[in-house]
């Protein structure tokens, strides 16, 4: 079963085989007999069915199983003679990815679902229940993705106000190199929902993190601060830091008080301020030594280049 998109590869991980599996189980048991099994089924359409006693699931007969039988001559046999013991098996709370990958691998029609706990038969799973649960799973999101998009886009319109903004705002730890930047993608994230365009958010992207990062290096912490409203986007970061002796030398390119420790962890280039610069439509810097610093960024979000 080949994957080519990766939303399906994300939607095999998410769902589970339980959520695809066909319930409605048609099964037949060992003591039944093999000149039945034709009947049942072409009764039901299917090529192959679970063995099952008191609840138990013994085995799997099939098709093919069928006409070797027939070939042999067709003798009077149980169900339980000719199946094939032990069968592979898949379990309800498995990732639907599991399954995909044991079809390829085996090539088999079905498979039988167990429940994890008790070991009892609880469906069966096809190649066409995972096309078609995927393709349900998919259209669902697509369609909940247009109504959150178009919510997104009329965010301020359906709202009536003499002012509109919204506010966010996120800590930030010195030196915890291990969450650093998390603010800047929670908020990347947060402008998607929003339906801010691709561009804004990349450039609010760059100057929010290289802020963001200046934050974890050189202070022990501090704020970032976001206000949107229907015209921009300001960023506003404080820190209760050491402060910057020169302003204008810090915003000279390459131009670092950054320690080897932190260079070494591939931070502290002097490129942030430049950069952040760069996303700008406007930037404020406002430091006092000893006592912190402040950056003001706004981005407006009138047209793009591309759309003049």
């Amino acid at each position: 079963m080949e994957i080519k998109f990766d939303k399906t590869v994300e939607i095999l991980f998410e769902l589970k085989v339980a959520d695809v599996m066909k319930r409605d189980i048609i099964s037949v048991g060992p003591d039944d007999m093999m000149s039945d099994l034709k009947t049942t089924l072409q009764k039901h359409r299917i090529s192959g069915v679970p063995v099952v006693k008191e609840d138990t699931l013994v085995g799997v007969i099939s098709i093919e199983d069928l006409i070797r039988w027939l070939s042999d001559g067709g003798s009077n046999k149980r169900i339980g003679d000719v199946m094939s013991k032990e069968p592979k098996c898949l379990y309800a709370d498995q990732p639907l990815i599991h399954a995909v990958k044991k079809f390829d691998q085996f090539g088999y029609g079905r498979f039988p679902v167990l429940d994890r706990e008790s070991g009892k038969l609880v469906g069966i799973i096809t190649r066409g229940a995972i096309i078609d649960g995927t393709l349900k799973k998919l259209e669902k999101e697509y369609k909940e993705e247009e109504i959150r998009q178009y919510r997104a886009s009329h965010f301020f319109t359906d709202i009536l106000a003499d002012k509109k903004k919204v506010n966010l705002e996120f800590t930030i730890l010195g030196k915890d190199f291990d969450n650093a930047g998390r603010a800047s993608t929670t908020m990347k994230k947060n402008l998607k929902r929003l339906g801010i365009r691709p561009d804004i958010i990349q450039r609010i992207a760059i100057a929010s993190y290289e802020a963001e990062m200046n934050v974890v290096i050189y202070t022990d912490g501090g704020t970032m601060r976001f206000d949107i409203t229907e015209d921009k986007i300001v960023l506003i970061v404080t820190d209760k830091g050491p402060g910057i002796e020169d302003i204008e030398k810090a915003m000279q390119p390459g131009f670092t008080t950054s320690e080897s420790w932190v260079k070494e962890l591939g931070f502290g280039a002097g490129m942030g301020l430049p950069n952040i610069q760069r996303c700008s439509d406007t930037m404020n810097l406002q430091s006092e030594v000893g006592v912190g610093t402040t950056l003001t960024v706004e981005i407006f979000l009138g047209e793009s280049d591309e759309t003049k």
